[in-house]
């Protein structure tokens, strides 16, 4: 799976976090960030659900090709 945030869309309203805390936290300005080692959603359900609970989908979700 591989995990896509917006950095300049995203808003910093934290439901990624919230839904998906093994997968996403917030850095020091409080904008999306993936937890170190996480980055590939470390097979958590939640990730598609924290990507749609983005209030301005700055978090993509994909499968991973290759």
């Amino acid at each position: 799976m591989r995990i896509g945030i917006d950095k300049d869309t995203c808003i910093g309203a934290g439901q990624c976090a919230l839904t998906a805390p093994g997968v996403f936290t917030q850095d020091d300005d409080g904008y999306s960030t993936l937890v170190p080692g996480r980055e590939d959603g470390g097979g958590s359900a939640l990730v598609r659900e924290a990507a749609r609970a983005c209030p301005v989908r700055a978090i993509t979700v994909s499968e991973r090709v290759g």
